[in-house]
Order: structure tokens, then C-alpha cells, then sequence
């Protein structure tokens, strides 16, 4: 395995610190029983910083699916494979983005992504205090009030087994990793050694994990959220199977273009308009000159 380097963050006045979310419009919500409803109680330093409650309805039949993007005004989500990779590259690492990725990390019983994501990172592991260093505490502290374990699991999706992680992202014992692999995947990561809180678990039975196959693996987390942070085929495989319920969509003011393999939020799946995925505004931030989008998928 090889180890990435760090890239290069696409450059901005500031790293927006000082910016205050602000709500502009969020829906009416219908009355939820408190025990079906992540969030509550919620530390006054966390609300007060996102301007409001983070709340997540909690399904009974399968997970609560959640996804967590950061785009570009023309759709760009990544750039191409000779290009810096990360999200951090298409937010400029604003800082109440990284903090709204922070509160939905802390909220998350499984966080899933796929192997480039991963690969792509500049962080040593996805927790929620990697992201929200300034408000650690009470990151934790909120955890622990809704009884969640200290750190979510991290399910990383890879057909091939090929991860280039170097030991990014596996190296914190406390943070339980499952690579879900194919029989090929399985022999390959087999070839690896890997401490004891990283596990291989074969969830595809071709030379892909396909999106029925991950929606049976993802089943076994049912009255759990799970967080998706990408990448866009695999957010491709979820909206195909209809699993997303929840899509968080952070709006970076800048035109990035479509050249050179770039990729838009969702790759490798197209819908006949006949059966779109429609989805209900749920609320509207926003800090500084960038939109946080909070949509659910309409019933």
C-alpha cells in the first residue's frame, strides 16, 4: 500500500472561522416521538454554533441513510485523478463546513465511504473531533448524552481490495474499520496485516460490491445512522438502490468546469425521469458566501 500525498487546498480570503451559520428557512417538521428522533439533547455550544438542533429521524426497517457533500456552483464534487483530491479542495476547508461534517460524524453510529475517498483523505482518521478540534468536548460529550459509542465504525467499500491508504485512517485503535469486499477484494486485503480493530468482511459476490449487496450489508445496522461522505459512485450505487433519506449539500461559491475526469455528485447511475429521486427541502443555511442544503427524500 502507498501512501498519498497531502493536497493542495484551493485557496480562499479566509478559512471562514469567524463565519456564523445562519438558518434562512427550515420546513415545518411533524411531530416525531422523541425516541425516534438522534439529536436530543444536543449541547447548547453545538446548537448555538449551527443555529439550531441537528435532528435525525431514525427508521425502524433499515438505517437511517445519511449523505454529506460539498459541491461546487457548476456540480463539481471531485476533481479528476491528476488533481488534488478531497473535499477540502471544492470547500477550501471553510470551517463551518468542516464543522457541519463534524456534527453529522458525531451523530453517526457507521460512517461509510468508498475506497478513493478514503484514499483521497489528508486525515489520519474520520472522527468528528479531527474535524471540530475547537469543539472536541462537547463533540464527545454529545455522543456520550445520546449513548452512542465514543467513535462510529467506518465501513470502507472497495471491490478490488486495492487500498491506498498507507496506514491512514488505521491506525487509531479506537476507531473500528471494516473494509466490505468482494471474494477477490478479501484475498487481496488478505495479503495485508492489519491491526485488530480493522476487519474484512465479503459483502460483494462479483467483482463490485453492487448496490442491492451493500443494502443487505447496510441492513444489519437497522435503528442506526449511517453517514455516507462519498464518493460519487457510491453515492451512485445508494441512490440507485433508494436508500439515501437524507442528503446535506454544502454549496461552495466558485466554477470549477467538467474536464479531466471531474466528477458530479452522482456517478454511474442514471434515472429515467420516470423514476427520479425527489426530495423535500428540509432547511437552508448559510455562512459567508457558501449555502448548507438540507434535503429528505419525499415519501
Amino acid at each position: 500500500m502507498t501512501t498519498l500525498e497531502e493536497p493542495v487546498l484551493l485557496t480562499r480570503p479566509n478559512d471562514g472561522a469567524d463565519a456564523a451559520l445562519e438558518t434562512l428557512w427550515s420546513a415545518r417538521d411533524s411531530a416525531t416521538a422523541p425516541d425516534r428522533v438522534r439529536g436530543r439533547p444536543m449541547p447548547r455550544e453545538l446548537s448555538d454554533r449551527y443555529d439550531g438542533l441537528l435532528e435525525v429521524p431514525i427508521r425502524d426497517d433499515r438505517p437511517t441513510l445519511l449523505v454529506n457533500f460539498v459541491s461546487s456552483l457548476d456540480g463539481v464534487v471531485a476533481l479528476g485523478p491528476d488533481e488534488p483530491q478531497g473535499g477540502g479542495v471544492i470547500s477550501a476547508s471553510f470551517e463551518p463546513d468542516r464543522f457541519v461534517m463534524a456534527l453529522l460524524r458525531a451523530a453517526a453510529d457507521v460512517l461509510v465511504m468508498g475506497a478513493g475517498t478514503a484514499a483521497g483523505s489528508s486525515s489520519r482518521n474520520w472522527t468528528a473531533e479531527q474535524l471540530g478540534a475547537d469543539h472536541a468536548a462537547a463533540l464527545k460529550r454529545w455522543r456520550a448524552d445520546l449513548g452512542l459509542a465514543p467513535q462510529p465504525i467506518t465501513v470502507i467499500v472497495t471491490g478490488s481490495g486495492d487500498i491506498r491508504l498507507g496506514r491512514h485512517g488505521v491506525e487509531d485503535p479506537a476507531m473500528p474499520v471494516v473494509f466490505a469486499t468482494t471474494p477477490a477484494g478479501a484475498r487481496r486485503l488478505g495479503e495485508e496485516t492489519f491491526p485488530s480493530h480493522v476487519s474484512v468482511e465479503v459483502v460483494g459476490t462479483g467483482d463490485h460490491v453492487g448496490p442491492a449487496e451493500l443494502a443487505d450489508y447496510l441492513a444489519r445496522y437497522a435503528g442506526q445512522v449511517v453517514l455516507c461522505e462519498g464518493g460519487p459512485h457510491l453515492l451512485g450505487g445508494l441512490v440507485a438502490g433508494d436508500l439515501v433519506d437524507e442528503l446535506f449539500l454544502t454549496v461552495a461559491p466558485q466554477i470549477l468546469g467538467r474536464a479531466g475526469g471531474r466528477l458530479s455528485l452522482v456517478e454511474g447511475t442514471a434515472l429515467a425521469p420516470a423514476d427520479a429521486r425527489w426530495h423535500d427541502l428540509a432547511s437552508v443555511k448559510r455562512a459567508d458566501n457558501y449555502l448548507f442544503l438540507r434535503y429528505r427524500r419525499r415519501s
